[in-house]
């Protein structure tokens, strides 16, 4: 009888301590405790400038809804932290390659950043309708600005040559247009989808016109691309000079000819085949058929592709 008695006596010392242990923890959770944790999960808008610009253009941020939209897009592009991230270390890398050929152009420098937008520095991008390349040109677009696509060479993949094309494209539109925003709104709807909506909304004012959403929402994006990358800190990104990806020193080897191997050509200068064509991603087979002798620039690494340690 005894035993039984101790035994009941030491289960209900058992529950009665759990329960206390349970009191306990419940009261550590003070409503000052709760409001300390839940302040971790607070979020607040972005602020940007008052006075912005697109290529000398002001934008008239005094209008409600050009100022939602621009907003819109600094929420989205500073809240991507990942795909933004990735931008910040890759902009020295293209961005060294693709600023002299806008200012020898006449191009204004912030067309860089509708690079950035059509492509997100994929140079193998390819859009639903078949766009290709860093600038995302058609294959129609790319042969009318004087780019060969076939089976064999793609000039859309060839950074150089494409920039040089979007720029004869972004010329002409602004001759069309003479105003470097409704340029970059036609890179998107296109010269003549720009031109059927000036005519229909009599005004060549882009932030007074009407477009589908795609459009509409395009400058905003540029401009978003534009603040974050100039001013990356001021939005919550830190990337270290270190950090960033490397901009590659090339040599440039011209062809004239057929190249019936690539993988023998790329190991004749000390490379494989894959290095071959993350260089060169234009070329777009295993050979260079090249019937009619026209003359190629293939870019070459330097050999030791090893990250330097310091």
């Amino acid at each position: 009888m005894w035993n039984k008695i101790s035994g009941f006596v030491v289960s209900l010392m058992m529950v009665l301590g759990v329960l206390l242990v349970l009191v306990g923890l419940r009261s550590e959770k003070s409503p000052e405790r709760e409001e300390k944790t839940s302040l971790k999960n607070i979020f607040t808008p972005v602020e940007f400038p008052d006075q912005v610009s697109f290529a000398g253009e002001r934008v008239p941020l005094e209008y409600e809804d050009v100022w939602e939209s621009l907003d819109r897009e600094m929420l989205v592009n500073t809240n991507l932290h990942a795909s933004t991230l990735r931008a910040l270390k890759m902009a020295p890398r293209y961005f060294t390659v693709v600023e002299p050929i806008l200012k020898e152009n006449g191009v204004p420098d912030d067309f860089k950043y509708l690079m950035l937008a059509e492509s997100a520095f994929d140079e193998r991008a390819v859009s639903s309708a078949g766009a290709a390349g860093l600038w995302q040109f058609t294959k129609e677009t790319a042969q009318e600005y004087g780019m060969e696509v076939n089976a064999e060479v793609d000039e859309r993949y060839n950074m150089i040559k494409a920039t040089h094309a979007a720029c004869r494209f972004l010329k002409s539109a602004y001759a069309r247009f003479g105003s470097w925003t409704l340029v970059a709104a036609s890179y998107n709807a296109g010269q003549k989808g720009v031109e059927r909506q000036v005519d229909r909304q009599q005004t060549r004012d882009y932030y007074n016109l009407l477009f589908g959403e795609e459009t509409m929402r395009y400058v905003f994006r540029i401009l978003a691309f534009k603040l974050i990358l100039e001013s990356p800190e001021k939005y919550g990104f830190k990337v270290e000079t270190s950090q960033k990806y490397p901009v590659y020193k090339t040599s440039v080897v011209t062809v004239s000819g057929p190249v019936a191997n690539l993988t023998d050509f790329a190991k004749s200068y000390g490379i494989n085949y894959r290095i071959l064509k993350m260089f060169n991603p234009w070329l777009r087979d295993n050979k260079l058929t090249n019937s009619s002798g026209k003359t190629y620039e293939i870019r070459i690494p330097e050999k030791d592709f090893r990250i330097k340690k310091n």
